[in-house]
């Protein structure tokens, strides 16, 4: 597991950086001069070139991207064009709600889409509730179900608050309930793609050979199900968890921004808008660095959720 470890993140190393470069490199090129950003439309050349001889945006592509990793990775990710803040002191308060919000969406829907789908004895019962809430999660968007949820929750049934964030010190109650209908936006998606993943699997694993020997023992369906089908169905589930952080934060812009919460969605969306580069970079990179190590925890728990995968390695 040692040598697996490093030899995984010794490939990492080098993908994160070609990633990070060819997002560097597409903003800065493609988005416009950002001297031109910072001092507006009716900027004289001179003064342009002072701002591009200032700041570096003059150099070559290259060394820019070498001098931003650098400051990068000291935790220095510059300053706003639009606010003059500190990129990190912009990012580090709304990151921990968009991770609690999407650590949420996930654990629930990969939870969710396991048991539900895993139940032998209900599964006629079951099979109909589950094809209706995956053809709900996956077709219809996520900006119109948090528009019903509110609707239904708070409006007409006054359970719960309509929008906003509240940390943790106000409360774990009031934190919970602001709390519930985003989670429930953002993984009804999740749920829909992990059933699919996860019953194609299933219906696959259930007509292997040590699932007949099984049942010919006389084990229970609750045990084969649970013990033997189950660790084998879920890996391309956790395969494709570790692969959708970079379209959670896409989630998480359209959930963040219909329910008022000032998470790193918002904050993107905020920054693209008024093309602010060294916010766009930021979240890009932690985005990038995330899905890097979403993909080595999936593929570590591999070898926890089935010991097949831990012994070939």
């Amino acid at each position: 597991m040692g040598a697996h470890l490093i030899r995984r993140i010794s490939l990492m190393i080098p993908n994160v950086f070609i990633l990070t470069f060819l997002l560097f490199s597409g903003v800065t090129t493609f988005l416009g001069s950002p001297a031109a950003l910072m001092l507006g439309e009716e900027a004289s050349p001179e003064a342009i070139r002072q701002i591009n001889e200032k700041f570096g945006f003059d150099r070559p592509v290259l060394t820019q991207y070498a001098n931003w990793v650098a400051n990068a990775a000291t935790g220095d990710f510059g300053r706003s064009y639009s606010t003059q803040q500190s990129v990190g002191a912009m990012i580090l308060p709304a990151l921990p709600m968009t991770l609690e919000l999407s650590a949420w969406a996930i654990i629930l829907a990969v939870a969710a889409a396991t048991i539900i789908n895993s139940i032998p004895f209900a599964r006629k019962s079951v099979e109909g509730i589950s094809s209706l809430l995956c053809i709900i999660g996956i077709t219809i968007p996520n900006f119109f179900l948090g528009i019903c949820f509110i609707y239904i929750l708070s409006v007409r049934l006054r359970w719960l608050p309509t929008t906003g964030w509240v940390p943790w010190s106000s409360g774990i109650g009031s934190h919970l309930t602001h709390l519930i209908m985003p989670v429930l936006t953002l993984t009804a998606f999740y749920f829909g793609s992990f059933s699919l993943i996860y019953k194609a699997e299933y219906r696959a694993i259930s007509q292997q050979l040590f699932v007949k020997v099984a049942r010919a023992k006389g084990l229970g369906e609750i045990a084969i199900s649970f013990k033997h089908i189950l660790p084998n169905s879920i890996l391309p589930v956790i395969t494709y968890a570790g692969l959708s952080l970079g379209q959670l934060v896409g989630g998480a812009v359209v959930t963040e921004s219909v329910f008022s919460m000032p998470g790193i969605g918002r904050l993107l969306v905020n920054s693209i808008g008024a093309r602010d580069f060294p916010v766009m970079l930021a979240i890009g990179m932690i985005v990038i660095v995330g899905v890097m190590i979403m993909n080595l925890l999936a593929d570590l728990l591999y070898g926890l959720v089935n010991p097949v995968v831990r012994l070939a390695d």
